[in-house]
């Protein structure tokens, strides 16, 4: 994607809003909207915003792992795995 294709001032919208919103679901390539030539907000179908959320919350998942073994907060899978079995019992 060539952001520099995908940039629309918001008069453009106002006028083209069914179509801009057609090719979204279509082609789900998020839109830069602009006010007075400053890119001010992306317009993108709601299947890609939520795929995009999923990412970051693996993302910062996967960070606060990171962190964790970074502060010595783990332990030995066998030693977890026997925790849990031993948790499921009670």
């Amino acid at each position: 994607m060539k952001l520099s294709e995908q940039v629309r001032s918001i008069s453009y919208l106002k006028a083209h809003a069914p179509e801009m919103i057609r090719d979204l679901a279509d082609g789900r390539e998020p839109v830069v909207i602009t006010l007075r030539g400053e890119a001010k907000a992306v317009l993108q179908d709601v299947a890609r915003y939520e795929e995009t959320q999923e990412t970051l919350a693996l993302l910062k998942i996967l960070t606060l792992g990171n962190r964790q073994v970074a502060e010595g907060k783990v332990r030995p899978a066998s030693e977890a795995i026997k925790g849990i079995r031993a948790s499921l019992k009670s």
